[in-house]
């Protein structure tokens, strides 16, 4: 059996904690769009994607995605106990998204579009069902491109941003403790 470290959990714990910080204010952004500019509501959905991103290219580790995602959910909650299933769900759901090219290449493979290709898929995917669950029958054809667009452009750019956050915490030697096979 796989025993997971303390080190990486309480890795894990930190980089969701910082995001879920970051994703409880993305909340209230989002809920201000879906108010006054549904069409950019897709802007904020990327936000979502940070701790995972960062926990997965940081640790590359099975599973850091997914657990730093729900902690990120579980953090950014307390900022909004009503959207406690919102921040809980998104989380997981965008660790289990991010996850997936990874279990499929048995975590072997951490090349940079596997994450890229992740983000662009969930955008879409996740874009389209809430379109729908906004009534996109009540919209132009123009308004779909806007949303799609918004959908899908966020996560990638957070990936990025995720990416060189990773990037920055193993120059400064957080990965060398945290990440060491034991």
């Amino acid at each position: 059996m796989h025993r997971t470290s303390t080190r990486i959990l309480l890795s894990c714990a930190a980089i969701g904690v910082g995001g879920g910080i970051i994703a409880g204010a993305s909340g209230y952004l989002a809920a201000a769009f879906a108010l006054f500019g549904p069409l950019l509501y897709g802007l904020t959905i990327g936000s979502h994607f940070l701790p995972s991103v960062v926990g997965l290219s940081l640790l590359k580790r099975p599973g850091t995605g997914l657990l730093t995602g729900l902690i990120a959910g579980l953090v950014g909650a307390a900022f909004a106990p009503w959207w406690f299933w919102r921040y809980v769900g998104t989380g997981l759901l965008v660790g289990v998204l991010l996850e997936l090219p990874f279990l499929v290449t048995r975590y072997r493979r951490w090349d940079p579009w596997l994450f890229y290709l992740s983000g662009v898929i969930s955008g879409a995917v996740i874009g389209i069902a809430v379109f729908i669950a906004m009534g996109a029958e009540h919209y132009a054809w123009w308004a779909w491109i806007i949303s799609l667009a918004c959908w899908v452009a966020s996560p990638p750019l957070f990936i990025w941003i995720g990416r060189v956050i990773a990037r920055a915490l193993e120059r400064s030697g957080v990965a060398r403790t945290a990440g060491a096979r034991e």
